[in-house]
Formats: C-alpha cells, structure tokens, sequence
C-alpha cells in the first residue's frame, strides 16, 4: 500500500475499527493505540466502544485532526513535488514500481 493510498484511506474513513486501521496501516494494534492515546490528548482524534460489543473501538478525526490533516497534506504533496522535480515522467513511473516491488517483499517477510 503506497504513501498515497495510506493517507487517502486514513482521511476517508473507510476503516471501521481501530484494529482493522492498524491492518491497513501496516503496524501493531499496540503501537497504534500508543499514537492514538498522544492524539486523543491533543484533541485530534476521538475515540469511543461499540455499544453492541464493547471490545470494538472506533476511532475517527476531531475537526482540528481534520484541519491539521489538511496542512500535512498540502506540506507532503509540495514535498513530493520537489523530489519529483527533477525525474521524468518515465524515471517516476520507474522509481514507483521499484518501490511498489520493495514494499511487496516487506509484506511477504511480514506474512
């Protein structure tokens, strides 16, 4: 999963539950929960449990997560302008790939 579609899934909300965020993010429900308690003190996240079952929690942005969000976004998208800025179209779509590549064989040592 690239850089890209990580920050468009966590925004969109398209996660249910805290668990199934960790998943899609790559890291442990453990290391999870440590950022989303530095967070939810800062007032950027809110969390709350299933009424139906209680061991389920789910987790969505607060405004000011939706606005600082938004500032991080614009910083990383400029950022990535910048490193782009001198490789072709091609070079780009080549790096990519190798990329996508390098993280496949991350996921298959994880599984």
């Amino acid at each position: 999963m690239g850089a890209r579609w990580r920050g468009s899934f966590v925004r969109s909300a398209n996660w249910d539950t805290q668990s199934s965020l960790a998943e899609q993010l790559g890291i442990t429900g453990a290391t999870l929960t440590h950022h989303l308690n530095a967070l939810e003190r800062k007032g950027l996240v809110r969390r709350w449990r299933e009424e139906s079952n209680r061991r389920v929690q789910r987790v969505e942005l607060t405004d000011e997560g939706v606005k600082l969000f938004k500032r991080l976004r614009e910083v990383a998208v400029r950022h990535d302008r910048l490193l782009r800025s001198q490789l072709s179209d091609e070079e780009a779509e080549q790096l990519g790939a190798l990329l996508e590549k390098l993280e496949a064989g991350l996921r298959t040592e994880v599984a």
